[in-house]
C-alpha cells in the first residue's frame, strides 16, 4: 500500500516529527506575534490604524489562498521539494519584512510570507500523519496539535517581550535560524510519496487557481476590513462580497467538472471529513476568537501591557500541552472521538460562561486563571479528536487533501471569529451606551446626587464650580463608556459559549471510530 511505505521508525521519525512541528509553530506563531507589535510599527511607518491592519490581512490572504492548493503543489513538485521551498520562501520573506522601510513594502512581504506559511501548516500535518502507522495516528495528531494550539498563545507574550526589549523587526528575524535548520532537515529526512504523474502546463487548472484566489482573497478582505469600513455600506466591501460569492460558486462548478482539478472537492464525499471540516471551522472560531478577545479586553479595558496580556494565556497553553498525550492515548484505547469532542465543547461553554460571570471594569489576573485552565483542557479535547475523526477513513493522497480542508476551515473559522467578534463588540457597545445614557435622567435624585458629589470632590481639588461640574459630567461619561464596553464583552462570552453548547448534541450524533485501529471497517 502506498501510504505504508511512508511510515517511519526510530530516530528518523523523531527528526521528521520535530521538523514538521517547528514548521507548524513558525507559521502559527507568526499569525499572532504581530498583533502586539502593530502599535510600534504604526509609529515607525506613520500609518493609520486601518492601514497597519493590512500587515495582518495580507498574511491571512496569502495563507488562505495557498492552503487548498498544497496537495496539488506537492504532487507537481514532490512533497519534500515543495515543503523545503515553502520554508525558504517563509524565511527569506521574514528577513525582508524586518528590513521593510515603508508600510506597503511590509504588506507585500507579509503576503509572500503568507504564501510560504500556508504550506507549512497543512504539509507538516500530512507528513506527521503518514510517518506513523494507522493505530498511532491519534498520538501523531496529539504531537502535531501541541504546535497548533500553543502557537497562537505563544505569539503575544513572545511578541510583547521582543517589542518591549528590542524592536519590532526582531519578531521577524527570530524566524530565520529556525527556518534555515528546518529546510536543511527537510531536504535530508523527508520523503515524497509517489502519487501519479505531474501535470503538463496545459493540463494545469489555471482557471481554478484564479477563481480560488478571487473567492478566498475577496472573502478574507471582507472579513478583515468589514467592521472598519461599515460593511456593505462601503462600495469596495460590497463589490468584493459579490466577487467572493461568484468566485466560490464558479470555483466549485469548475472543480467538480474538470478532469484534473486544483482542489479535489470529491474527497468531501467522505462523511467523517465533512463533519471534521465543519468542526474545524467551529474550533478555529473559538480558538482564534478567544485568543483575540482576552488580550484585547485586558489591554483596552484593564490597561495591561502587551507582555502581561500575553503571559496570562501561558498556563492555559501548558494545560493543553499536558493534555495532548493523554488524549492521544485515549484515542488509541478506542474511546470514540465524538465523545471527546462533545466534552471539549461543553468545557469551552463552561469557560465562556465563567468569563461572562467574572468580567468587570477591574477584574484581577487571578480571576482569569482557572477559567483559562478550563479553556486549555477543552481545546486539548477538541483538537486531536476532530483531526483524527476527519482523517481517520482517508488513505494515501486523500490524507493530504483532507488535511488541507480542515486546515483551511480552521483558518477561515478564525477569520470569521475575529471579524464577527469585532463587529459584535462594536455594535453591542453602541446599544449598551444608548441604554445606559437613557437611564441617566436629570430628574432622578440618585443621578443628581452622584453628579453633585463628584462636582464637590473636583471643587475640593481647587476647580471653579463650572469646571468642576464639567469634569463631573466627563467622568460620568467615561464610566458609562467603560461599563458599556464591559457589557459588550460579557455578551461575546455568553453568545460564544451558547454556540458551543448548541453543537454538543449534534456532535454526539456523529458516528466515529469504535475500534483501536483507525481503519475503514471501523467506520460506518
Amino acid at each position: 500500500m502506498q501510504q505504508e511505505s511512508l511510515v517511519e521508525y526510530g530516530a528518523r521519525r523523531v527528526i521528521i516529527t520535530i521538523t514538521a512541528i517547528f514548521c507548524a509553530l513558525l507559521e502559527i506563531v507568526d499569525t499572532t506575534i504581530v498583533n502586539v507589535a502593530l502599535n510600534d510599527m504604526r509609529g515607525n511607518m506613520g500609518a493609520t490604524l486601518s492601514e497597519i491592519g493590512w500587515v495582518i490581512t495580507a498574511y491571512a490572504i496569502g495563507n488562505v489562498i495557498i492552503v487548498p492548493m498544497t496537495t496539488w503543489l506537492s504532487q507537481q513538485f514532490g512533497r519534500r521539494n515543495y515543503f523545503a521551498v515553502s520554508i525558504i520562501i517563509f524565511t527569506i520573506s521574514s528577513f525582508l519584512c524586518g528590513n521593510a522601510t515603508s508600510l506597503w513594502e511590509l504588506v507585500l512581504f507579509r503576503f509572500i510570507q503568507g504564501l510560504g506559511g500556508g504550506a507549512l501548516l497543512v504539509t507538516s500535518q500530512t507528513i506527521i500523519t503518514e510517518s506513523y502507522p494507522p493505530e498511532k495516528r491519534g498520538m501523531a495528531q496529539a504531537i502535531y496539535g501541541l504546535g497548533v494550539i500553543i502557537g497562537p498563545t505563544l505569539g503575544p507574550p513572545l511578541g510583547g517581550y521582543i517589542v518591549d526589549h528590542y524592536a519590532w523587526p526582531y519578531i521577524f528575524y527570530i524566524n530565520i535560524p529556525i527556518g534555515v535548520i528546518a529546510s536543511l532537515l527537510t531536504l535530508q529526512f523527508v520523503r515524497s510519496p509517489k502519487y501519479g504523474e505531474k501535470k503538463s502546463a496545459s493540463e494545469v487548472d489555471w482557471l481554478g487557481i484564479g477563481l480560488l484566489a478571487l473567492g478566498v482573497g475577496s472573502l478574507q478582505y471582507v472579513l478583515e476590513r468589514g467592521q472598519e469600513d461599515d460593511w456593505f455600506n462601503d462600495s469596495t466591501i460590497l463589490i468584493l462580497g459579490i466577487a467572493a460569492v461568484l468566485g466560490f460558486f464558479f470555483f466549485i462548478w469548475r472543480e467538480l467538472s474538470y478532469k484534473s482539478p486544483i482542489v479535489e472537492l470529491r474527497v468531501l464525499g467522505n462523511g467523517n471529513l465533512r463533519v471534521g471540516t465543519l468542526l474545524s471551522f467551529l474550533m478555529g472560531f473559538g480558538l482564534y476568537g478567544s485568543t483575540f478577545i482576552i488580550p484585547l479586553y485586558t489591554q483596552s479595558t484593564l490597561g495591561w501591557t502587551a507582555t502581561q496580556s500575553g503571559m496570562l494565556m501561558i498556563p492555559a497553553a501548558l494545560t493543553t500541552a499536558f493534555m495532548m498525550p493523554f488524549i492521544g492515548k485515549m484515542l488509541e484505547k478506542g474511546i470514540p472521538q465524538q465523545y471527546l469532542v462533545a466534552i471539549g465543547m461543553f468545557l469551552f461553554f463552561v469557560f465562556c460562561f465563567w468569563g461572562y460571570k467574572i468580567i468587570s471594569p477591574d477584574t484581577g489576573s487571578e480571576a482569569f486563571f482557572w477559567m483559562l485552565i478550563v479553556r486549555g483542557v477543552g481545546m486539548g479535547m477538541l483538537f486531536i479528536p476532530i483531526t483524527t475523526l476527519s482523517l481517520s477513513t482517508l488513505k494515501g493522497q486523500q490524507i493530504g487533501q483532507g488535511a488541507a480542508f480542515t486546515g483551511m476551515m480552521r483558518q477561515l473559522g478564525g477569520s470569521f471569529g475575529v471579524a464577527l467578534i469585532t463587529t459584535f463588540v462594536s455594535r453591542r457597545n453602541e446599544l449598551h451606551r444608548v441604554d445606559l445614557v437613557s437611564k441617566l435622567d436629570t430628574n432622578n435624585p440618585a443621578v443628581m446626587n452622584r453628579v453633585s458629589g463628584m462636582t464637590a470632590s473636583f471643587a475640593a481639588k481647587g476647580m471653579d464650580t463650572r469646571k468642576a461640574l464639567g469634569s463631573a459630567y466627563q467622568s460620568l461619561e467615561y464610566s458609562v463608556m467603560k461599563q458599556s464596553v464591559v457589557m459588550s464583552y460579557m455578551d461575546v462570552f455568553l453568545y460564544l459559549g451558547l454556540m458551543f453548547l448548541i453543537c454538543v448534541p449534534f456532535v454526539l450524533m456523529v458516528k466515529g471510530s469504535k475500534k483501536t485501529k483507525l481503519d475503514p471497517s471501523a467506520m460506518h
